[in-house]
């Protein structure tokens, strides 16, 4: 390949048609190497202690920085990127109602599923060392309250990222079966590090989610769904 063709290569990247999908790609690469590094809790731990406090709680601030730096890299950033870059309609990314009469009965269902799942995950010792990411959630209703909310605020930005921006963004280029697929590899990647259980139900779960949005035409019901399998797990962890 001489040098012209692979300028011309790499320019197509830029083109009408490679566009969005480059720009996804690579603000996924981005997004989720800056969150993995500076959204973590261990980051906050290590520098902003002395200057971010919520709730005069050192722990509770350290999950919802985690949570709260998920909800603006990976969603609000998302969301915006759709309206003034791609300047496209957030409804075309999943944040509608879509079918409703599909999916409700379908969260309900999945829900009853998903909790029973979060049971008997919470008998695993890797799973109870590992959540809930404030281990102070159960000491009031107030606690837990406040864990919950955050933990949706996270589920939110995830999907937003994942199964909307990812997989609606570059199903035009990949195909239904191409974008869940991208979307799945990263989303697994990114639970490198949890219980290694979590990691292949990741693998399950961005298959399931990425066809329920699909099939859905909305996020709505893999944000409710993927929050009950979290903050059930939680409630068993610490209530059972």
């Amino acid at each position: 390949m001489n040098q012209y063709t692979t300028w011309n290569s790499l320019l197509r990247l830029y083109s009408r048609e490679d566009k969005k999908p480059t720009v996804i790609l690579l603000l996924a690469a981005l997004l989720l190497t800056t969150w993995k590094y500076y959204g973590s809790q261990a980051f906050y731990f290590r520098h902003l202690t002395s200057g971010f406090l919520l709730f005069s709680n050192i722990s509770m601030t350290a999950e919802w920085y985690t949570y709260l730096s998920a909800f603006f890299l990976m969603g609000i950033v998302s969301i915006i990127v759709v309206k003034k870059v791609f300047k496209e309609n957030l409804s075309d990314y999943g944040l509608q109602i879509g079918d409703w009469k599909f999916w409700i009965p379908a969260v309900a269902a999945a829900g009853l599923i998903m909790a029973a799942l979060s049971y008997f995950s919470s008998k695993d010792p890797q799973f109870i060392a590992e959540y809930p990411l404030f281990k102070g959630a159960g000491e009031s209703a107030s606690s837990f309250a406040f864990h919950a909310a955050g933990y949706l605020l996270f589920y939110i930005g995830w999907e937003v990222f994942f199964r909307g921006f990812m997989q609606f963004g570059l199903r035009s280029r990949f195909g239904d079966w191409g974008a869940i697929l991208v979307q799945m590899a990263l989303s697994c990647i990114v639970h490198i590090g949890k219980p290694d259980v979590e990691i292949y139900s990741a693998i399950l779960g961005a298959f399931f989610w990425g066809i329920l949005v699909f099939r859905s035409r909305s996020l709505y019901p893999a944000i409710l769904t993927h929050w009950i399998l979290g903050i059930t797990l939680d409630y068993f962890i610490l209530f059972h």
